[in-house]
Protein backbone atom coordinates (compact mmCIF):
# COMPACT_ATOMS: atom_id res chain seq x y z
CA UNK A 1 0.00 0.00 0.00
CA UNK A 2 2.58 2.31 0.93
CA UNK A 3 6.34 2.06 -0.19
CA UNK A 4 9.41 1.81 1.98
CA UNK A 5 12.76 4.14 1.40
CA UNK A 6 15.69 2.62 3.50
CA UNK A 7 18.40 5.38 4.22
CA UNK A 8 20.14 3.62 6.74
CA UNK A 9 23.38 3.44 7.16
CA UNK A 10 23.64 6.18 3.83
CA UNK A 11 25.55 9.03 3.88
CA UNK A 12 23.92 11.25 1.56
CA UNK A 13 24.57 15.03 -0.06
CA UNK A 14 21.41 17.30 -0.06
CA UNK A 15 21.18 17.19 -3.79
CA UNK A 16 21.42 12.98 -3.72
CA UNK A 17 18.72 13.33 -0.55
CA UNK A 18 16.21 15.81 -2.42
CA UNK A 19 16.98 12.84 -5.13
CA UNK A 20 15.63 9.98 -3.39
CA UNK A 21 12.72 11.45 -1.11
CA UNK A 22 9.19 11.07 -2.35
CA UNK A 23 7.84 13.64 -4.52
CA UNK A 24 4.65 13.32 -7.19
CA UNK A 25 5.21 12.46 -10.67
CA UNK A 26 2.91 15.97 -11.86
CA UNK A 27 4.61 19.12 -10.35
CA UNK A 28 4.12 22.78 -10.76
CA UNK A 29 6.63 22.38 -14.11
CA UNK A 30 4.69 19.78 -15.70
CA UNK A 31 1.54 22.09 -15.44
CA UNK A 32 2.82 25.26 -16.70
CA UNK A 33 1.76 23.82 -20.34
CA UNK A 34 -1.32 23.31 -19.22
CA UNK A 35 -2.04 26.41 -17.38
CA UNK A 36 -0.56 29.01 -19.62
CA UNK A 37 -3.39 29.26 -22.01
CA UNK A 38 -6.04 29.23 -19.78
CA UNK A 39 -4.51 32.16 -18.28
CA UNK A 40 -4.38 33.38 -22.05
CA UNK A 41 -7.95 33.39 -23.21
CA UNK A 42 -8.95 34.90 -19.49
CA UNK A 43 -7.13 37.87 -19.98
CA UNK A 44 -8.00 37.94 -23.56
CA UNK A 45 -11.99 37.23 -23.72
CA UNK A 46 -12.75 37.25 -19.64
CA UNK A 47 -15.97 36.51 -18.25
CA UNK A 48 -16.40 34.80 -21.80
CA UNK A 49 -13.83 32.63 -21.17
CA UNK A 50 -14.19 31.97 -17.57
CA UNK A 51 -17.86 30.35 -18.53
CA UNK A 52 -16.32 28.36 -21.26
CA UNK A 53 -13.59 27.22 -18.84
CA UNK A 54 -16.40 25.98 -16.36
CA UNK A 55 -18.30 24.11 -18.50
CA UNK A 56 -15.42 22.11 -20.02
CA UNK A 57 -13.40 22.00 -16.60
CA UNK A 58 -16.48 22.44 -14.17
CA UNK A 59 -19.36 21.00 -15.92
CA UNK A 60 -21.53 24.19 -15.59
CA UNK A 61 -22.02 27.24 -17.39
CA UNK A 62 -22.63 29.78 -14.96
CA UNK A 63 -25.55 32.01 -15.05
CA UNK A 64 -23.51 34.51 -12.46
CA UNK A 65 -20.23 34.26 -12.12
CA UNK A 66 -20.45 36.81 -9.39
CA UNK A 67 -22.65 35.54 -6.63
CA UNK A 68 -25.74 37.61 -6.11
CA UNK A 69 -26.16 39.04 -2.69
CA UNK A 70 -29.40 37.18 -2.09
CA UNK A 71 -27.61 33.82 -2.56
CA UNK A 72 -25.21 34.71 -0.22
CA UNK A 73 -27.63 35.58 2.95
CA UNK A 74 -29.94 32.47 1.72
CA UNK A 75 -26.91 30.50 2.01
CA UNK A 76 -26.40 31.79 5.57
CA UNK A 77 -29.54 30.96 6.82
CA UNK A 78 -29.65 27.82 5.23
CA UNK A 79 -26.21 26.47 7.44
CA UNK A 80 -26.89 23.64 9.88
CA UNK A 81 -26.25 25.40 13.22
CA UNK A 82 -23.66 22.64 14.80
CA UNK A 83 -21.80 23.50 11.17
CA UNK A 84 -21.88 27.68 11.96
CA UNK A 85 -21.06 27.10 15.89
CA UNK A 86 -17.92 25.32 14.18
CA UNK A 87 -16.97 28.10 11.86
CA UNK A 88 -17.69 30.69 14.17
CA UNK A 89 -15.18 29.54 16.72
CA UNK A 90 -12.89 28.99 14.13
CA UNK A 91 -12.80 32.27 13.47
CA UNK A 92 -12.70 33.38 16.88
CA UNK A 93 -9.32 31.47 17.74
CA UNK A 94 -8.05 32.22 14.14
CA UNK A 95 -8.58 35.84 14.43
CA UNK A 96 -7.33 35.73 18.14
CA UNK A 97 -4.20 34.36 16.55
CA UNK A 98 -3.49 37.16 13.47
CA UNK A 99 -4.89 39.96 15.33
CA UNK A 100 -1.16 39.22 17.25
CA UNK A 101 1.00 38.50 13.88
CA UNK A 102 0.19 42.09 12.72
CA UNK A 103 3.61 44.11 13.46
CA UNK A 104 4.18 47.64 15.19
CA UNK A 105 5.74 50.63 13.13
CA UNK A 106 9.05 51.85 14.59
CA UNK A 107 10.82 55.49 14.63
CA UNK A 108 14.66 55.21 14.43
CA UNK A 109 16.28 58.24 15.34
CA UNK A 110 19.88 58.09 14.12
CA UNK A 111 21.03 61.58 15.10
CA UNK A 112 19.56 65.23 15.67
CA UNK A 113 16.75 66.04 13.05
CA UNK A 114 18.00 62.35 11.41
CA UNK A 115 14.93 60.02 11.54
CA UNK A 116 13.78 57.25 9.55
CA UNK A 117 10.73 55.69 10.47
CA UNK A 118 9.08 52.36 9.17
CA UNK A 119 5.22 51.79 8.26
CA UNK A 120 3.19 48.45 7.69
CA UNK A 121 0.68 49.52 5.33
CA UNK A 122 -2.57 47.02 4.01
CA UNK A 123 -2.31 46.08 0.17
CA UNK A 124 -5.85 47.51 -1.14
CA UNK A 125 -6.90 44.74 -3.10
CA UNK A 126 -6.77 41.19 -2.16
CA UNK A 127 -7.91 37.61 -4.66
CA UNK A 128 -8.81 35.13 -2.23
CA UNK A 129 -8.86 31.58 -3.51
CA UNK A 130 -11.24 28.47 -1.71
CA UNK A 131 -10.44 25.16 -3.16
CA UNK A 132 -14.22 23.42 -4.04
CA UNK A 133 -13.47 20.07 -6.10
CA UNK A 134 -13.35 16.91 -3.94
CA UNK A 135 -14.29 18.51 -0.81
CA UNK A 136 -15.58 21.64 0.49
CA UNK A 137 -13.24 23.73 2.48
CA UNK A 138 -15.04 26.96 4.34
CA UNK A 139 -12.30 26.60 6.86
CA UNK A 140 -10.58 27.98 3.85
CA UNK A 141 -12.23 30.72 3.75
CA UNK A 142 -11.40 31.62 7.40
CA UNK A 143 -7.93 31.55 6.87
CA UNK A 144 -7.77 33.71 4.04
CA UNK A 145 -9.85 36.14 5.09
CA UNK A 146 -9.17 36.47 8.63
CA UNK A 147 -5.88 37.29 7.66
CA UNK A 148 -7.03 40.15 4.97
CA UNK A 149 -9.00 41.48 7.50
CA UNK A 150 -7.07 41.69 10.65
CA UNK A 151 -4.02 42.93 8.38
CA UNK A 152 -6.50 45.84 7.37
CA UNK A 153 -7.15 44.85 3.41
CA UNK A 154 -10.27 47.33 2.68
CA UNK A 155 -11.14 44.62 -0.29
CA UNK A 156 -11.59 41.21 -0.43
CA UNK A 157 -13.05 39.01 -3.32
CA UNK A 158 -13.37 35.54 -2.56
CA UNK A 159 -13.23 32.70 -5.76
CA UNK A 160 -14.77 29.30 -5.31
CA UNK A 161 -15.84 26.81 -8.18
CA UNK A 162 -18.74 26.50 -9.19
CA UNK A 163 -20.93 23.65 -8.79
CA UNK A 164 -23.39 21.77 -10.73
CA UNK A 165 -25.52 20.81 -7.80
CA UNK A 166 -25.51 24.72 -6.59
CA UNK A 167 -26.76 25.92 -10.31
CA UNK A 168 -23.05 27.14 -10.53
CA UNK A 169 -22.51 29.11 -7.74
CA UNK A 170 -19.72 27.94 -5.09
CA UNK A 171 -21.02 25.41 -2.69
CA UNK A 172 -23.76 26.75 0.30
CA UNK A 173 -21.18 26.40 2.98
CA UNK A 174 -18.47 28.67 1.15
CA UNK A 175 -21.15 30.75 0.84
CA UNK A 176 -22.10 31.11 4.62
CA UNK A 177 -19.09 31.10 5.38
CA UNK A 178 -17.76 34.59 3.47
CA UNK A 179 -21.16 35.84 4.71
CA UNK A 180 -20.30 35.18 8.29
CA UNK A 181 -17.48 37.07 8.01
CA UNK A 182 -19.31 40.02 5.97
CA UNK A 183 -17.32 39.17 2.74
CA UNK A 184 -19.98 40.12 -0.50
CA UNK A 185 -17.43 40.21 -3.16
CA UNK A 186 -17.47 36.27 -4.57
CA UNK A 187 -17.03 34.32 -7.50
CA UNK A 188 -18.45 30.94 -8.92
CA UNK A 189 -14.85 30.48 -10.68
CA UNK A 190 -12.30 28.19 -9.65
CA UNK A 191 -9.04 27.05 -10.46
CA UNK A 192 -6.24 28.28 -13.14
CA UNK A 193 -9.24 30.42 -14.31
CA UNK A 194 -9.55 32.73 -11.28
CA UNK A 195 -6.12 32.58 -10.78
CA UNK A 196 -6.24 34.59 -13.60
CA UNK A 197 -9.16 36.90 -13.22
CA UNK A 198 -7.37 38.11 -9.73
CA UNK A 199 -4.25 39.11 -11.95
CA UNK A 200 -5.64 40.91 -14.88
CA UNK A 201 -9.17 41.40 -14.12
CA UNK A 202 -12.36 40.56 -16.28
CA UNK A 203 -14.42 42.16 -18.60
CA UNK A 204 -18.08 41.05 -18.61
CA UNK A 205 -19.64 39.60 -21.43
CA UNK A 206 -23.28 39.14 -20.19
CA UNK A 207 -25.80 41.88 -18.76
CA UNK A 208 -25.49 40.91 -15.18
CA UNK A 209 -21.85 40.96 -15.31
CA UNK A 210 -21.98 44.71 -15.89
CA UNK A 211 -18.82 45.93 -17.89
CA UNK A 212 -16.20 44.72 -16.05
CA UNK A 213 -17.23 41.96 -13.79
CA UNK A 214 -14.16 41.78 -11.56
CA UNK A 215 -11.23 44.32 -10.83
CA UNK A 216 -7.39 43.19 -11.00
CA UNK A 217 -5.74 42.54 -7.06
CA UNK A 218 -2.70 43.19 -5.62
CA UNK A 219 -2.67 39.62 -4.32
CA UNK A 220 -3.87 36.28 -4.58
CA UNK A 221 -3.75 34.11 -1.96
CA UNK A 222 -5.42 30.28 -1.13
CA UNK A 223 -4.21 26.79 -1.58
CA UNK A 224 -5.29 24.70 -4.49
CA UNK A 225 -4.35 21.91 -6.51
CA UNK A 226 -0.86 21.46 -8.87
CA UNK A 227 -3.21 23.78 -11.57
CA UNK A 228 -3.66 26.61 -8.66
CA UNK A 229 -0.29 26.26 -8.09
CA UNK A 230 1.45 26.65 -11.38
CA UNK A 231 -1.11 29.68 -12.33
CA UNK A 232 0.44 31.63 -8.93
CA UNK A 233 3.83 30.89 -10.45
CA UNK A 234 2.75 32.50 -13.54
CA UNK A 235 1.37 35.11 -12.48
CA UNK A 236 3.76 36.23 -9.60
CA UNK A 237 5.11 39.32 -10.34
CA UNK A 238 2.13 40.67 -12.28
CA UNK A 239 0.51 40.39 -8.43
CA UNK A 240 2.09 38.78 -5.12
CA UNK A 241 1.29 35.53 -3.63
CA UNK A 242 1.27 33.57 -0.88
CA UNK A 243 2.98 30.78 -1.60
CA UNK A 244 2.65 28.13 -4.35
CA UNK A 245 0.52 25.47 -2.25
CA UNK A 246 -0.67 22.91 -4.37
CA UNK A 247 -1.37 18.89 -3.06
CA UNK A 248 -1.43 19.00 0.37
CA UNK A 249 1.56 17.02 2.10
CA UNK A 250 2.24 15.58 5.74
CA UNK A 251 5.35 14.13 6.93
CA UNK A 252 5.17 12.91 10.82
CA UNK A 253 8.85 12.26 12.35
CA UNK A 254 8.21 9.61 14.33
CA UNK A 255 10.11 7.05 17.24
CA UNK A 256 8.93 3.83 18.98
CA UNK A 257 7.17 5.96 21.52
CA UNK A 258 4.81 6.85 19.23
CA UNK A 259 0.90 5.15 18.82
CA UNK A 260 1.02 3.66 14.91
CA UNK A 261 -2.46 4.19 15.39
CA UNK A 262 -2.64 7.47 15.76
CA UNK A 263 -0.07 8.15 12.96
CA UNK A 264 -1.82 6.08 10.58
CA UNK A 265 -4.77 8.01 10.99
CA UNK A 266 -3.40 10.98 10.80
CA UNK A 267 -1.48 9.69 7.19
CA UNK A 268 -4.90 8.93 6.04
CA UNK A 269 -6.35 12.22 6.95
CA UNK A 270 -3.92 14.18 4.54
CA UNK A 271 -4.28 11.62 1.87
CA UNK A 272 -8.29 11.76 1.72
CA UNK A 273 -7.88 15.12 -0.34
CA UNK A 274 -6.44 14.30 -2.95
CA UNK A 275 -5.00 10.85 -5.21
CA UNK A 276 -1.96 13.32 -5.38
CA UNK A 277 -1.37 13.89 -1.64
CA UNK A 278 1.50 12.84 -0.19
CA UNK A 279 1.70 11.02 3.43
CA UNK A 280 5.39 10.91 4.24
CA UNK A 281 6.74 8.91 7.79
CA UNK A 282 10.64 9.56 8.83
CA UNK A 283 10.99 6.84 11.53
CA UNK A 284 14.04 5.07 13.48
CA UNK A 285 12.00 2.52 14.47
CA UNK A 286 11.35 -0.53 12.23
CA UNK A 287 8.79 -1.90 14.69
CA UNK A 288 6.98 1.07 14.35
CA UNK A 289 6.89 1.30 10.18
CA UNK A 290 5.79 -2.37 10.39
CA UNK A 291 2.86 -1.47 12.85
CA UNK A 292 2.16 1.74 11.22
CA UNK A 293 2.08 -0.35 7.52
CA UNK A 294 -0.41 -2.73 9.28
CA UNK A 295 -2.79 -0.30 10.69
CA UNK A 296 -2.73 1.35 7.26
CA UNK A 297 -4.31 -1.81 5.77
CA UNK A 298 -6.99 -2.24 8.75
CA UNK A 299 -8.32 1.43 8.25
CA UNK A 300 -8.08 2.44 4.59
CA UNK A 301 -10.53 0.18 3.62
CA UNK A 302 -13.61 1.59 5.96
CA UNK A 303 -12.55 5.29 5.64
CA UNK A 304 -14.85 6.91 3.25
CA UNK A 305 -12.88 7.62 0.58
CA UNK A 306 -11.01 4.60 0.68
CA UNK A 307 -10.02 5.06 -3.06
CA UNK A 308 -8.74 8.35 -2.95
CA UNK A 309 -7.03 7.36 0.29
CA UNK A 310 -5.54 3.93 -1.34
CA UNK A 311 -3.88 6.32 -4.23
CA UNK A 312 -2.48 8.79 -2.46
CA UNK A 313 -0.64 5.93 -0.70
CA UNK A 314 0.96 4.08 -3.05
CA UNK A 315 1.95 6.77 -5.54
CA UNK A 316 5.18 7.59 -5.70
CA UNK A 317 4.85 11.19 -3.24
CA UNK A 318 4.20 8.92 0.09
CA UNK A 319 6.60 6.55 1.78
CA UNK A 320 7.83 5.04 5.07
CA UNK A 321 11.34 6.45 5.26
CA UNK A 322 13.63 4.68 7.53
CA UNK A 323 16.57 6.42 9.38
CA UNK A 324 18.86 5.85 11.55
CA UNK A 325 17.74 7.73 14.18
CA UNK A 326 16.24 10.88 15.37
CA UNK A 327 19.34 13.29 14.50
CA UNK A 328 19.25 11.78 10.76
CA UNK A 329 15.60 11.93 10.14
CA UNK A 330 15.58 16.24 11.27
CA UNK A 331 18.00 16.25 8.57
CA UNK A 332 15.72 14.51 6.43
CA UNK A 333 12.73 16.36 7.22
CA UNK A 334 14.00 19.42 6.71
CA UNK A 335 15.51 18.37 2.85
CA UNK A 336 12.23 17.65 2.68
CA UNK A 337 10.31 21.07 4.01
CA UNK A 338 6.91 19.19 4.51
CA UNK A 339 3.84 21.75 4.75
CA UNK A 340 2.88 19.93 7.80
CA UNK A 341 5.08 18.42 10.01
CA UNK A 342 4.15 15.91 13.13
CA UNK A 343 6.54 15.45 15.56
CA UNK A 344 5.73 12.25 17.74
CA UNK A 345 8.67 11.27 19.23
CA UNK A 346 10.63 11.74 22.53
CA UNK A 347 11.71 15.51 23.38
CA UNK A 348 9.52 16.50 20.93
CA UNK A 349 8.95 19.93 21.94
CA UNK A 350 13.23 20.23 21.88
CA UNK A 351 13.19 18.58 18.53
CA UNK A 352 10.53 20.78 16.61
CA UNK A 353 12.99 23.96 17.83
CA UNK A 354 15.61 22.59 15.67
CA UNK A 355 13.30 22.10 12.16
CA UNK A 356 14.46 24.26 9.69
CA UNK A 357 12.15 23.69 6.53
CA UNK A 358 8.07 23.13 7.57
CA UNK A 359 5.07 25.03 6.61
CA UNK A 360 3.48 23.88 9.94
CA UNK A 361 4.85 22.03 13.01
CA UNK A 362 2.62 19.91 15.41
CA UNK A 363 4.20 19.03 18.26
CA UNK A 364 3.65 15.64 20.00
CA UNK A 365 0.64 13.38 19.74
CA UNK A 366 -2.11 16.06 20.55
CA UNK A 367 -1.85 17.95 18.23
CA UNK A 368 -2.79 16.38 14.82
CA UNK A 369 -2.98 18.50 11.11
CA UNK A 370 -6.30 18.18 11.84
CA UNK A 371 -6.98 20.53 14.68
CA UNK A 372 -4.34 23.15 12.51
CA UNK A 373 -7.10 22.45 9.91
CA UNK A 374 -9.71 23.48 11.90
CA UNK A 375 -9.60 25.08 15.07
CA UNK A 376 -6.11 25.85 16.27
CA UNK A 377 -5.88 29.17 15.35
CA UNK A 378 -3.10 28.73 13.23
CA UNK A 379 -3.31 29.19 9.16
CA UNK A 380 -3.93 25.88 7.15
CA UNK A 381 -2.58 27.67 3.59
CA UNK A 382 0.88 26.36 4.14
CA UNK A 383 3.71 26.07 1.36
CA UNK A 384 3.92 22.57 -0.77
CA UNK A 385 6.32 20.69 -2.47
CA UNK A 386 9.42 22.31 -0.63
CA UNK A 387 8.83 25.81 -0.86
CA UNK A 388 8.49 25.93 2.71
CA UNK A 389 12.28 26.19 2.18
CA UNK A 390 11.47 29.73 1.30
CA UNK A 391 8.23 30.47 1.63
CA UNK A 392 6.01 30.86 4.92
CA UNK A 393 2.35 29.82 5.88
CA UNK A 394 -0.67 32.61 5.22
CA UNK A 395 -1.21 35.25 8.14
CA UNK A 396 -1.05 38.83 8.36
CA UNK A 397 2.37 39.71 6.36
CA UNK A 398 1.30 38.22 3.13
CA UNK A 399 -1.02 41.48 3.07
CA UNK A 400 1.05 43.62 4.54
CA UNK A 401 4.29 46.29 3.03
CA UNK A 402 6.96 47.77 5.02
CA UNK A 403 7.40 51.36 4.12
CA UNK A 404 10.65 53.43 4.95
CA UNK A 405 9.47 57.26 5.97
CA UNK A 406 12.74 59.20 6.15
CA UNK A 407 12.79 62.71 7.90
CA UNK A 408 15.91 64.92 7.93
CA UNK A 409 16.78 68.58 8.71
CA UNK A 410 19.12 70.82 6.99
CA UNK A 411 21.57 70.06 10.18
CA UNK A 412 21.33 66.70 9.71
CA UNK A 413 21.92 66.36 5.70
CA UNK A 414 24.70 68.96 6.21
CA UNK A 415 26.35 66.72 8.38
CA UNK A 416 26.57 63.87 6.29
CA UNK A 417 26.73 65.53 2.67
CA UNK A 418 30.70 65.40 2.23
CA UNK A 419 30.53 61.57 2.30
CA UNK A 420 27.51 61.35 -0.03
CA UNK A 421 29.16 63.23 -2.64
CA UNK A 422 32.20 61.02 -1.83
CA UNK A 423 30.86 57.82 -2.18
CA UNK A 424 28.45 59.25 -5.46
CA UNK A 425 31.62 60.27 -7.11
CA UNK A 426 33.23 56.89 -6.52
CA UNK A 427 30.20 55.50 -7.96
CA UNK A 428 30.70 57.84 -10.90
CA UNK A 429 27.30 59.50 -10.22
CA UNK A 430 28.30 63.00 -9.95
CA UNK A 431 24.59 64.58 -10.28
CA UNK A 432 23.42 62.32 -7.08
CA UNK A 433 26.07 64.15 -5.24
CA UNK A 434 24.89 67.24 -6.71
CA UNK A 435 21.69 67.24 -5.67
CA UNK A 436 23.38 66.99 -2.02
CA UNK A 437 25.63 69.82 -2.83
CA UNK A 438 23.49 72.05 -4.34
CA UNK A 439 21.15 72.30 -1.08
CA UNK A 440 23.77 74.78 0.38
CA UNK A 441 24.99 76.62 -2.17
Amino acid sequence: MIRRIDLRGRQLSRAELLGVLPRPEVGVDQALSTVTPILADVRTRGAAALRDLAERLDGVRPEHLRVPAAALTEALDGLDPAVRAGLEEAIRRVRTVHAAQVPAGHSTTLAEGAVVRQRWIPVQRVGLYVPGGRAVYPSSVIMNVVAAQEAGVPGLAVASPPQKDSGGLPHPTILAACALLGVDEVYGVGGAQAVAMFAYGAQGSEPQDGAELCEPVDVVTGPGNVYVAAAKRLVHGVVGIDAEAGPTEIAVLADDTADPGHVALDLISQAEHDPMAASVLVTPSVELAGAVEARLSDFVGSTKHSERVSQALGGPQSAVVLVDDLDHGLAVVDAYGAEHLEIQARGAAELAERVRSAGAIFVGPWAPVSLGDYMAGSNHVLPTGGSAHFSSGLGVHAFLRSVQVVEYTRDALEVVADRIVAVAQDEDLPAHGEAVRGRFR
